[in-house]
């Protein structure tokens, strides 16, 4: 009789796996994106606009709901769920805000006569913002899944892989927003 070829398992679930390869993706698509930015800029015609403070007051409100977020999940492992709850609808709230306080950037930089369509500046701009609010979209849309999984009291300290994974996912976007922000402050 011969034997078969060897089955193994990881231990890691696989929406973990999943979710890791798509952060190293954005990593890839941001990184791409600022070393275009700042090849572009080296070329010259690159205008020069105020930087809309907006933009860092939006960095409080995502730094703010890692914090709320890294609450939740710290509650949920500790089986304290109304509180885990509570994390989860602060997070949600601030993760709003963000994108809110996104719109007003835009507005400031359409006041300044700043567009998606003109000065490679504003356009760069633009699309690096758009793309970090659509992947933070993506992540409001995992949150509220959460968040509702979580009022019908589906998580406990055994079963929270979601909450989990919501925060690995969010703590990331917060990490790259607070990197982008100060790489188009900085970079100008």
């Amino acid at each position: 009789m011969q034997a078969g070829p060897q089955e193994t398992y990881t231990l890691i679930p696989t929406k973990k796996i999943l979710l890791w390869l798509s952060m190293v993706s954005m990593v890839m698509l941001f990184a791409g994106l600022t070393s275009a930015y700042v090849v572009r800029q080296a070329e010259g015609e690159w205008t020069q606009f105020s930087f809309p403070i907006a933009f860092f007051i939006s960095s409080g409100f995502i730094i703010a709901s890692s914090i709320s977020i890294q609450w939740s999940y710290n509650s949920v492992k500790k089986n304290e769920l109304q509180k885990s709850t509570y994390g989860l609808i602060i997070t949600l709230v601030l993760g709003f805000a963000f994108v809110f306080t996104q719109f007003i950037a835009w507005a400031d930089l359409i006041a300044q006569d700043v567009f998606f369509i003109g000065n490679p500046s504003g356009s760069f701009l633009y699309v690096i913002t758009g793309l970090h609010i659509a992947h933070l979209v993506g992540g409001i849309v995992f949150l509220i899944y959460v968040s509702f999984r979580s009022l019908q009291k589906r998580y406990n300290s055994e079963n929270h892989l979601d909450i989990e994974l919501c925060s690995v996912y969010w703590h990331f976007l917060d990490g790259l927003w607070v990197y982008l922000v100060m790489f188009l402050y900085l970079i100008r």
